[in-house]
């Protein structure tokens, strides 16, 4: 599988100490992981003006460097969850958090992998 990182879940190793590409490679080996090249400017945005989130969006950006994730250039001046939606629907799957963006990927039948009891990992299909 080819999956989509979003931004907030991106922040789960920093809030929750999940070890999300971990689990996301429990799930199946050969997962190839990827984020959005706004999801990078995103963090950066968030260690700036959310003093809250400023440790775990500093972790998640060495983390993408570390666990060496695929990152999707883009071209497009659209917000990040729009982009998602647009590259999900070319056969990826999204790991989020995002209430909003889950909603609009199970209405086009893309699978979301979420972080359940702050522990576990699971997919929803919504394909069916």
């Amino acid at each position: 599988m080819k999956v989509i990182i979003d931004t907030n879940f991106l922040l789960i190793p920093g809030t929750l100490g999940v070890d999300i590409f971990s689990k996301i490679r429990e799930m199946n080996p050969s997962n190839k992981l990827y984020i959005i090249d706004k999801s990078i400017d995103e963090l950066e945005k968030i260690k700036k003006e959310q003093k809250k989130f400023k440790k775990a969006a500093d972790l998640a950006i060495q983390l993408i460097d570390n666990q060496k994730i695929n990152i999707i250039k883009t071209e497009k001046v659209k917000n990040v969850d729009e982009i998602i939606v647009e590259k999900a629907a070319e056969g990826y799957v999204v790991a989020t958090q995002d209430k909003i963006l889950k909603k609009t990927l199970e209405d086009k039948k893309i699978p979301v992998i979420l972080l359940k009891q702050k522990k576990y990992l699971v997919i929803e299909k919504n394909v069916l």
